[in-house]
């Protein structure tokens, strides 16, 4: 019997893998410097919860999450997107009852079933932030420039941020109105899913990727703001422009989730196909208070994995490659073979990375196992040395070779 991966996911071998911990330690280390928190949820929720949470009427709940029955016979999913979770855990775990805004961030897989392609997998990976309790454009300003200097940090090239106001539930209630007159006479030529949108949520008719070039004239959601709005979204431009922050607006970004309000963003970059998107957000005010909790604001990015380990490859920026082992011990002898199972353990409690031969074979392919682990030296141990208490210390480098104690190994090696 023959097994292979599932369609749509990937093995992430030896070699491959220390990119990926380059790409979520820079993530790490930023949110360090922002003061954001990492919070872990499980992969796996009630499917009430992202219909609540995400929207009935878009495409990740119509058509592309994983549902099945426990043996509870309750629907469960496995998350198609982080920030549903995150807000079910603020709400359940009283976060909001904290004095401070609620700074938190994850990294981890996603799922959702659509076409495999170029940076979009069954399986994929998210970094995201999420910040909870205030309506201040400051922080919207800040969501947006993390993702842009992580992006930055990360040597990206090409990376274009886009912004929008999506509004509130009352701008958008007028201008769904508005944006009806310019549909409806479309209708006919629309496909099939801007057709049902329209009937449901036309704003998201925006998003389709298929008839995109039909709403060139489409009429602008920042024509129908109101003062609030419009208050807020220009001083998020003008905080955006004080950070150096390269941004562009465009009025048809409406996102694919129904809970965002206000600020909608997108990361737009090259070198992924007919795809350029590698991530997004937005403010979403409403969505606590639909999940159950108090009425506090929110707001939140998501990033895809994926997307940008493929950018950074096609575009040969260096990532995390497989660090060189530090030492490698060679035994030469029953005895000598003994002892140096007692010194790779010490060598690697004083913080070493160190390997040996467990194989059985001879000095020289124990030598060349050394090499092709890019050891910086190797350790030889032959009955004599045992003897005296001492070991051979090879440089692979240089060549250079030099006897040193037992006892003094370590120190040798700083």
């Amino acid at each position: 019997m023959s097994f292979q991966k599932p369609k749509g996911t990937q093995d992430l071998l030896p070699g491959v893998v220390e990119r990926w911990q380059y790409i979520e330690e820079k993530a790490r280390d930023l949110c360090r410097r922002f003061n954001y928190r990492e919070i872990r949820t499980p992969i796996f929720e009630q499917t009430s919860l992202f219909e609540r949470g995400v929207g009935e009427t878009t495409d990740i709940v119509e058509k592309e999450m994983y549902t099945f029955l426990d043996k509870g016979d309750r629907s469960m999913t496995l998350r198609p997107e982080g920030t549903a979770g995150v807000v079910r855990s603020y709400v359940e775990n009283k976060l909001y009852g904290e004095p401070d805004v609620s700074k938190l961030y994850y990294i981890g897989p996603m799922f959702r079933y659509e076409r495999p392609q170029a940076g979009r997998q069954r399986q994929f990976h998210q970094f995201g932030i999420e910040a909870f309790g205030a309506t201040d454009p400051a922080i919207d300003a800040e969501v947006v420039a993390l993702g842009y200097q992580y992006c930055r940090e990360l040597g990206l090239q090409g990376v274009k941020v886009e912004i929008n106001s999506v509004g509130n539930p009352a701008v958008r209630a007028a201008y769904r109105e508005t944006l009806l007159g310019f549909l409806m006479p479309l209708k006919d030529t629309l496909c099939k899913d801007c057709q049902s949108r329209m009937e449901r949520n036309p704003l998201r008719v925006l998003d389709c990727k298929v008839d995109q070039a039909k709403f060139v004239d489409a009429p602008s959601i920042l024509d129908s703001l109101d003062e609030e709005c419009s208050i807020h979204f220009a001083k998020v431009q003008e905080l955006l422009t004080a950070m150096e922050v390269d941004y562009a607006i465009n009025h048809r970004l409406v996102r694919g989730l129904d809970y965002y309000t206000h600020t909608a963003f997108e990361y737009k970059a090259q070198g992924i196909g007919a795809i350029d998107t590698i991530g997004g957000g937005g403010r979403y005010n409403g969505l606590v208070a639909e999940v159950g909790g108090p009425d506090q604001p929110g707001i939140g990015l998501g990033l895809g994995l994926e997307r940008i380990a493929l950018i950074l490859e096609k575009q040969e920026i260096e990532m995390g490659e497989v660090k060189p082992l530090d030492v490698y011990f060679v035994a030469l002898g029953e005895a000598a073979d003994k002892e140096i199972t007692t010194q790779l353990y010490r060598i690697r409690q004083a913080g070493f990375s160190a390997e040996r031969d467990y194989l059985g074979r001879k000095m020289k392919a124990q030598m060349k196992s050394a090499e092709r682990m890019q050891a910086r030296y190797t350790a030889i141990l032959g009955e004599d040395e045992l003897e005296r208490g001492e070991i051979a210390l090879k440089s692979m480098e240089s060549g250079e070779q030099r006897t040193v104690k037992l006892s003094e190994l370590a120190n040798e090696l700083k």
